[in-house]
């Protein structure tokens, strides 16, 4: 059985601590950091962040349960129906990634049931003093109610970000840390970024052993950002999220496999109804670019963000966002499934030389044909197990290119 043993917040630290326990008996705790505002916090915001925090208790507890993962699980809080089955498809279609890559299907995997008997509830863990936090850093009283924007460095979120300059809207941008060094210099184009600092137990996870792979990550880092918008008065959080994620890599049984299930619009908006129904009515998640494909996206990043950018920014994650790593310079490995999809999205918005690949014409490595082929569709290749367009929006986007192109060394259908 897997345990959600509990969690808690520090008012005097803004810090919030998630612990769990494993079926072999070794226990997890995940610190998280967070920027306060210097004012009391009232009884109904105090409410509302219990909520958002039990959400990320949830979502978080993916990194801990995925080292031995079980059908069983375990919460000592009360929830209800809807709860249960919203928890449910984090942990299995959330996790269905992890599944193919480690042989296991829809019934090795959690499920939630109602739990209306539980001894403690949310309401418990109220704090009913009014609190000031006691901290170094705090958001400024001309940020407080700001919208947030969450910033990773890549095309998606900074096209927001400036989408929203361009309208005149003030926001406060956000980013979500895993170590001291790993801040993009990019992100703080638009203003010094609040830093949302998760504490990973990865003692606890070596000493675990067992399974790895791919969790539900958007999702964590949405429900990160709620805890962060409630501390923050804000009312709207802003994500640099398109139509994207719906087409699934392959499947097990009747399990989608699918490394973009957090960006799907069906789980958006599963999300969405949680927070208005469980957490609190009053704070929005949503995104400018929902109705755009990514081949549409990267067209618009050139036209309004590349003049700016150009290739300080990247969606490479071999390269950058790996835990421990210094990201402050992003770069391009020019090797992996996300720099081929990024090749492949600006080839028809982009001469070759502009590319962020010091001129490589990456349809001529050898070493990524069996890559173009998995975002291609051709030969019978799986689809890379990353965030990249649809199979449809890339043949277009090959079949577009500018004419400073290579042809690739096999013949890609139209359609």
């Amino acid at each position: 059985m897997f345990e959600f043993n509990s969690f808690g917040f520090d008012y005097l630290t803004s810090t919030a601590e998630f612990y769990y326990q494993g079926p072999t008996g070794i226990r997890f705790l995940e610190k998280i950091e967070f920027t306060p505002a210097k004012r009391p916090i009232t009884h109904d915001q105090q409410k509302f962040l219990m909520r958002a925090l039990f959400l990320a208790f949830i979502a978080l507890g993916t990194s801990y349960y995925k080292a031995n993962p079980t059908r069983n699980v375990k919460l000592h809080v009360n929830i209800n129906q809807a709860q249960a089955d919203f928890f449910t498809r984090i942990y299995q279609e959330g996790l269905s990634q992890f599944a193919f890559e480690n042989h296991l299907t829809r019934n090795d995997l959690a499920k939630f049931e109602l739990v209306q008997d539980a001894p403690s509830n949310l309401d418990n863990q109220l704090n009913h003093d009014s609190v000031i936090a006691k901290v170094d850093n705090y958001l400024t009283d001309q940020d407080l109610g700001l919208p947030l924007v969450l910033l990773s460095g890549g095309k998606d979120s900074l096209l927001t970000a400036e989408k929203l300059s361009l309208d005149n809207i003030r926001f406060k941008s956000v980013y979500i840390s895993n170590n001291d060094a790993d801040l993009p210099e990019i992100v703080s184009f638009y203003g010094e970024p609040l830093v949302i600092r998760r504490h990973i137990d990865k003692e606890a996870l070596k000493k675990a052993g067992g399974l790895n792979g791919h969790v539900p990550i958007t999702l964590i880092n949405e429900s990160l950002a709620l805890v962060q918008a409630i501390l923050a008065d804000s009312h709207e959080i802003y994500l640099g999220l398109g139509r994207e994620g719906e087409e699934p890599h392959a499947y097990i049984d009747d399990l989608p496999v699918n490394h973009q299930w957090s960006k799907t619009p069906a789980t958006q908006q599963a999300l969405k109804s949680y927070i208005q129904k469980c957490v609190s009515s009053d704070v929005k998640i949503q995104s400018l670019l929902e109705n755009k494909s990514e081949l549409e996206i990267a067209g618009e990043f050139v036209k309004l963000c590349w003049d700016k950018f150009g290739s300080r920014f990247s969606s490479c994650n071999v390269a950058n966002y790996k835990q421990g790593a210094d990201n402050q310079s992003l770069r391009w490995c020019g090797k992996c499934p996300k720099c081929a999809n990024s090749f492949l999205l600006f080839a028809p918005y982009l001469p070759l030389e502009k590319q962020p690949f010091d001129g490589r014409d990456l349809f001529l490595d050898p070493d990524l044909t069996d890559i173009f082929k998995g975002l291609l569709g051709v030969d019978g290749h799986i689809k890379p197990f990353e965030c990249v367009g649809t199979i449809a929006e890339l043949r277009e986007a090959y079949s577009k290119r500018d004419n400073s192109y290579s042809a690739l060394p096999f013949e890609v259908p139209k359609s």
